[in-house]
């Protein structure tokens, strides 16, 4: 993929102009029920030598506040962030303004309390959808956001990003399904259990074209924020 589409500024491009992404993002959000983005960074960066992922410098600022501007540009107005490791850096370091940080203090058992605790805090927010995404996949930009909130359509929706078929984040839980995703959230597996089980009922989208969807887990993997 070419650098610009990983470079995202956010919803103009250097001459001013609206992206394609915020364009896509508009017009799924016109009389569309609200989309709240979910965004887990507590992870504690055990193989990257205890590095917290959200603080892990991406382009001249903590990779937390590229990960929530590509959700804002992608369609979520409003953004809830887990975090946990090294919370109190996060929140002295990285400029979150306008996000809700919620604060894991289980982060340590994995994605699994994580995703729990970020639905949790969505509890009486109106949303009828949160868009899950993960704090250390800067490979995946506003585009695959917006494609994926675009093919929301009701509180049972069930949609994941796909990579020439294989399902992938970010992937969007509708309100009805949330206290079954809660309920199966364990350990690293996060929501696994509960897309297994619902397989059918998801809508896939491609976004292999658009995006790229490796991890930043290892000091190896450090090259790719460079």
């Amino acid at each position: 993929m070419s650098e610009s589409r990983l470079d995202e500024p956010g919803p103009y491009d250097r001459v001013g102009r609206i992206t394609e992404a915020a364009e896509e993002a508009e017009e799924a959000g016109a009389g569309a029920p609200r989309v709240v983005g979910l965004l887990l960074a507590a992870g504690g960066g055990r193989r990257l030598g205890g590095r917290p992922k959200a603080l892990l410098p991406y382009r001249g600022r903590p990779l937390v506040e590229h990960a929530v501007e590509v959700l804002r540009t992608g369609g979520c107005a409003e953004v809830h962030v887990v975090i946990g490791a090294a919370a109190d850096r996060v929140r002295e370091e990285a400029s979150l303004d306008g996000c809700v940080l919620v604060e894991n203090p289980e982060w340590e058992q994995g994605m699994g309390s994580s995703l729990r605790a970020g639905l949790d805090s969505l509890r009486g927010s109106g949303a009828e959808a949160a868009l899950v995404s993960l704090v250390d996949q800067p490979g995946i930009g506003a585009e695959a956001v917006a494609r994926v909130v675009a093919a929301h359509t009701s509180p049972k929706s069930l949609v994941c990003a796909a990579y020439t078929g294989r399902r992938g984040h970010p992937v969007l839980f509708g309100s009805e399904r949330w206290a079954g995703i809660a309920a199966t959230a364990t350990g690293d597996r996060g929501a696994r259990a509960y897309l297994k089980e619902h397989e059918a009922d998801i809508t896939r989208v491609e976004c292999a074209d658009v995006a790229e969807a490796f991890d930043i887990d290892t000091e190896a993997d450090l090259v790719r924020l460079r």
